[in-house]
């Protein structure tokens, strides 16, 4: 059930292709209709840049699931997410439950040369196999966002502090009148969001979204996401005008099949720092391989 958490990631993230949605809200501090458009805008912009720099950029992650109602650990672990050309891959380097072998890291190190020597070779039909892969799930994205266009109503709340930057606030609500066409469409009729845009520089600093309905996929048969599950995103700014989130969490009840679990997780993210495009990438690996890898939570 995870797919459908970072599909609310998706709608977090770049929520403001929302135009012929978009409803004044009374009031002083509220924005006009043209002033929300133009927010969306600078919110857009800003987000397709940040994609296109974060490609060369590489990060720690800190995934943590808890489980039960005393919120116990089951799963800490601590990746290095490292570019690729075509997307990310995850690095394993510490589990806080189940220690891994110390030589595991060495071998995924050699997996990740091993793509990038592909993806440095444009005449690699796997190069071409991973990139018609790649670029089918930007279009995926692309195509939900489309649809978040037309599946809220979105309207201002004023303007607040949040981590010491004035931001603007949107709240967004299902239109009732949005037909959802697929299960990430579906997602979208039975969620609230509310946005915290930076003023300054129109970058998210936060968002939170709420499930107010439950969601079933396949008529049930398959599962069902249930009401009451939360969402919050947190961004920071990693590098001169690029923006990046630092912190996701999400609780959410969900049945798959016949089986009713909870889940809650949270990913903490840091170190994010600029490795460049596939052939310095692959310079990296290779450096690391032949002279040893730093510690990959080192500055």
């Amino acid at each position: 059930m995870r797919r459908f958490a970072i599909l609310v990631v998706y709608v977090l993230a770049s929520l403001f292709a929302l135009r012929g949605q978009a409803e004044a809200q009374g009031g002083a501090a509220g924005l006009s209709e043209q002033q929300i458009h133009a927010l969306a805008e600078r919110v857009i912009a800003a987000q397709h840049a940040d994609d296109v720099a974060l490609e060369e950029f590489e990060r720690i992650e800190q995934h943590t699931i808890y489980s039960g109602a005393n919120r116990r650990i089951t799963e800490d672990k601590f990746y290095r997410v490292v570019p690729t050309g075509t997307g990310t891959l995850k690095l394993l380097f510490r589990d806080n439950i189940s220690p891994p072998d110390p030589n595991y890291y060495r071998k995924q190190l050699h997996d990740w040369e091993q793509i990038l020597e592909i993806a440095v070779n444009e005449n690699d039909p796997r190069e071409q196999a991973a990139y018609a892969k790649w670029q089918k799930k930007i279009k995926e994205r692309k195509d939900l966002l489309e649809a978040a266009r037309q599946a809220y109503r979105v309207t201002s709340s004023g303007q607040e502090m949040r981590n010491g930057r004035l931001c603007d606030v949107l709240a967004l609500d299902p239109n009732p009148s949005f037909v959802p066409h697929s299960i990430a469409e579906n997602v979208l009729t039975g969620s609230r969001a509310k946005i915290w845009i930076d003023d300054a520089s129109g970058q998210i600093v936060h968002g939170e979204a709420e499930i107010i309905r439950d969601i079933s996929f396949g008529a049930g048969i398959l599962g069902k996401l249930y009401r009451g599950g939360r969402f919050s995103l947190d961004s920071s700014e990693v590098a001169p005008g690029i923006w990046a989130p630092y912190r996701v969490q999400f609780d959410f009840s969900v049945r798959k099949f016949l089986f009713t679990f909870e889940t809650h997780e949270v990913t903490q993210t840091s170190h994010y720092r600029r490795v460049g495009p596939p052939a310095r990438a692959l310079a990296t690996a290779r450096e690391e391989l032949t002279h040893g890898a730093p510690n990959p939570a080192d500055p």
